[in-house]
């Protein structure tokens, strides 16, 4: 059975759900209003609002980087040398350990003098020096080749059978260079001198360091005998009047005249040819 509503209270009820479904028009606008304000403020930059300010940034140039200086090319006449050698070579000899089983021969004497050496040896070390292999110098001085030395030393104690030891660093002066060695010959020292040797350019240095190095064994060959005659003055003497001759010779480029030394058997070489005048 339907239930009977007075006319009063449906009319209270008709107002009231009329209230709630129907806002006003003027609560609408305001609605759409703020709606619309919120949609250009998430959705479009161009309603964003944006503070005015009175600042205006400033731009500065950058400098500009200054163009490359062109790089000039060297050759090779210019560039420096990987070393300056004058100053010298660092070249001092390591030094043992006081504990280690090899001879320090930087600063050992071991077996100087301990023994002769066997008469096969002695007897090749002490042979006469054949006249052919001697040699003269343009002054007058007689000498025999470094490699003739280290011949007879081959032959005596057998190649890897001696050796040259450096006792001390290379020293390079102005003009010169020099270095203290030792002869070591089957294990045992034989003898100690300073070679020398002089050069004309710091390029020469590599080339005088081994001259410096021939230079100390002629010297130290000496205590062996090999070639003792050559410091012989009667036997200097006896050798330039039988096998060496002086004669005047120009040299070709500057036509300048002198006299220098020679064997017999020998003709001067260029730039030197042999002059029938004197100067």
């Amino acid at each position: 059975m339907a239930t009977s509503i007075p006319r009063a209270a449906r009319s209270l009820t008709r107002h009231i759900s009329a209230g709630i479904s129907k806002p006003s028009s003027s609560t609408i606008s305001q609605q759409a209003a703020a709606a619309n304000s919120a949609r250009c403020l998430s959705t479009t930059r161009r309603c964003a609002a944006v503070p005015a300010s009175s600042y205006t940034r400033k731009t500065t140039d950058a400098p500009k980087p200054a163009p490359p200086q062109p790089t000039k090319q060297t050759s090779i006449d210019d560039q420096s040398p990987i070393k300056d050698m004058t100053s010298g070579l660092a070249d001092e000899p390591l030094i043992l350990d006081e504990g280690s089983r090899q001879v320090d021969w930087t600063r050992s004497f071991h077996g100087l003098s301990a023994q002769p050496f066997s008469k096969e040896a002695a007897d090749i070390l002490l042979a006469p020096i054949p006249a052919d292999d001697v040699e003269v110098k343009p002054d007058g001085i007689i000498y025999l080749p470094e490699i003739k030395y280290r011949r007879i030393l081959n032959k005596a104690f057998g190649p890897g059978g001696w050796g040259l030891a450096p006792r001390g660093e290379t020293i390079v002066t102005g003009k010169s260079i020099t270095r203290e060695y030792a002869l070591v010959a089957h294990g045992r020292l034989v003898s100690v001198a300073r070679g020398e040797q002089d050069y004309f350019s710091p390029e020469g240095i590599p080339t005088a360091t081994e001259g410096c190095k021939s230079n100390a064994l002629m010297r130290c060959c000496k205590d062996l005998g090999v070639a003792s005659e050559l410091w012989d003055p009667r036997y200097n003497r006896k050798f330039m009047k039988d096998y060496a001759k002086q004669i005047w010779v120009e040299h070709v480029p500057t036509k300048k005249k002198k006299q220098i030394w020679l064997r017999k058997d020998d003709e001067p070489r260029y730039p030197f040819k042999e002059s029938k005048f004197s100067a």
